[in-house]
């Protein structure tokens, strides 16, 4: 992942449990400023200590967690320098989720190691929406519940978000989730 990500899980900790949480999971999980860089990548074996070990701090499973730190990146990307990247990327949820693998070009023009996954916008009903995400990398799936239920709430939109289907593509993943709007 990324040192974005790193930033903007020491801050949802430092809002939810303040500075000393932050300092015992730094020092279990061997963690210091050189892992905070924010345009830096980072093996994912890093994140997922630190949001195993922010569990932990939080009374939560890992997966609860991830779903909330997915949901609490899209607050945090908005505030951060990405804020005009993202405003430009649409301002209604359909524009957003189509143009989401544009901005992640955006992203690897600024980290070049970076390894984005792609969305894809399958099916579009006043209800419903059935977005397609691609990654190489596998176990995020919560964590891209909670980022779509974060851009839903970006928009102004309530409801949920279910996988509808899943499938194995090697050392990657395809999982197709099922945006259910609370539109009438």
């Amino acid at each position: 992942m990324y040192g974005m990500a790193h930033r903007a899980l020491r801050q949802m900790m430092l809002d939810r449990l303040g500075p000393s949480a932050w300092a015992k999971i730094e020092r279990e999980t061997n963690t210091g400023p050189a892992d905070l860089i924010s345009l830096c990548v980072y093996d994912d074996s890093k994140t997922i200590a630190l949001i195993s070990a922010s569990a932990a701090h939080l009374g939560m499973a890992v997966e609860d967690a991830l779903r909330v730190f997915g949901r609490y990146w899209v607050r945090y990307a908005e505030l951060s320098s990405f804020g005009p990247i993202m405003d430009f990327t649409g301002q209604d949820l359909v524009t957003f989720i189509n143009n989401l693998d544009r901005m992640h070009r955006s992203v690897v023009l600024a980290m070049p190691d970076a390894r984005v996954p792609s969305f894809e916008l399958l099916s579009e009903t006043r209800q419903r929406l059935l977005v397609r995400y691609r990654s190489d990398r596998t176990g995020l799936e919560t964590f891209v519940i909670g980022l779509l239920e974060g851009v839903m709430d970006r928009m102004g939109e309530t409801g949920t978000v279910e996988v509808a289907a899943r499938a194995e593509t090697g050392p990657g993943t395809v999982i197709d989730f099922a945006l259910l709007l609370d539109r009438t």
